[in-house]
């Protein structure tokens, strides 16, 4: 791997906490986003490992597995680790200081407000039974955005809760410890003296992709989920078990039943999809199964190229190491310049240091 010149580009921050393969839902909802940025952005896109132990301490195996499976989806899906720089949490030491400094700027009330955490907490069936590091990881995400100082952060509709938080400490840092007025436009904090951009969201086409059970959003826990990696006939398998409750192929259907909804979003051809919305709605002989194959094609037919290019990397543990080890280089040099600017602002900088990795 070779380290990838600096840039002028707008920079942009985003990334995955390692709980499992890459799916339908991290496509459409913020991998493709960074495919397209890559090209024209300072792209970081970051392993959240750390995060993962808030719910799963007890199974590090298992995280340091998914941290090189999500890298080798995301190569397969067309991240180029020539221009972008895929790293790991856990080997950026400014997050984490970062992460106790934003945590005296947050009253502990806002941060249990959060509607990610709250939906977290009861999808998870957590109750009362998390660790404290749980909701820390709130605080943590505002500490991964902010260290890169990006413009934007490519997320899910779920995520933009937690980017409003890393909004809101972003303006208090620079109010508090860099003189911006309280009145200043977000654009203007950082030319008033701001260490921090406030940063913005840009949320994928699709915001939130319903799994295959038709209720909750795709997801490795809930087992409705459609992997980059399954095969042609995994694919089609999970896409025949959608239910729509749909009684024969001349019964009007709803529209804008799940079903439907995945045929508008990876059917390609607009026309098509117009088409076939319209028969279902009659009800003009077109049954659930003759919608389920031509979508299963559709869906493979994307899938095919990042299969191929996925198998590239299986059991190639030394290539996808190399190239965390040759992102977390590029994250450590920008965040150890961000830590001494947010240091500096509040008292802190008493000297300089350096890191390298080994």
């Amino acid at each position: 791997m070779t380290d990838a010149p600096p840039t002028d580009r707008a920079r942009i921050l985003t990334g995955d906490t390692p709980t499992g393969k890459l799916h339908l839902g991290h496509w459409v909802g913020s991998v493709k986003r960074r495919v397209e940025l890559q090209r024209t952005h300072d792209c970081f896109f970051i392993l959240a490992n750390i995060h993962a132990f808030t719910t799963r301490a007890d199974k590090p195996e298992a995280i340091r597995e998914d941290t090189l499976e999500i890298v080798r989806d995301l190569l397969a899906m067309g991240i180029d680790p020539e221009g972008a720089s895929i790293f790991l949490q856990s080997e950026v030491p400014a997050i984490a200081e970062l992460t106790f400094l934003f945590a005296m700027l947050l009253p502990y009330n806002r941060v249990m407000r959060n509607p990610t955490l709250k939906d977290e907490i009861k999808v998870k069936n957590l109750g009362e039974t998390y660790s404290f590091g749980f909701p820390l990881y709130a605080v943590g995400q505002t500490a991964d955005i902010l260290a890169f100082r990006p413009v934007g952060v490519p997320v899910g509709e779920d995520q933009v809760a937690h980017l409003e938080l890393t909004r809101e400490v972003a303006r208090r840092f620079n109010q508090m410890y860099c003189g911006v007025h309280d009145k200043a436009e977000d654009d203007d904090h950082v030319a008033e003296g701001g260490v921090f951009p406030i940063p913005r969201a840009d949320v994928g086409k699709v915001g939130r992709l319903v799994g295959t059970d038709g209720e909750n959003k795709m997801s490795k826990s809930l087992n409705n989920a459609v992997y980059i990696s399954d095969t042609a006939k995994q694919v089609q398998k999970k896409i025949n078990k959608i239910f729509t409750g749909r009684q024969s192929a001349t019964e009007p259907g709803d529209p804008n039943n799940i079903l439907m909804q995945y045929c508008e979003i990876f059917i390609p051809d607009a026309d098509r999809v117009a088409e076939l919305k319209d028969l279902y709605a009659r009800g003009a002989d077109i049954g659930d199964g003759h919608i389920k194959q031509e979508l299963g094609a559709a869906i493979n037919e994307l899938l095919e190229p990042m299969r191929e290019r996925r198998a590239k990397y299986e059991g190639d543990d030394a290539y996808v190491i190399d190239v965390l080890k040759s992102g977390t280089a590029r994250a450590n040099a920008l965040t150890e310049e961000t830590l001494a600017m947010a240091k500096e602002a509040c008292g802190l900088g008493f000297f300089k240091r350096s890191l390298e990795l080994d």
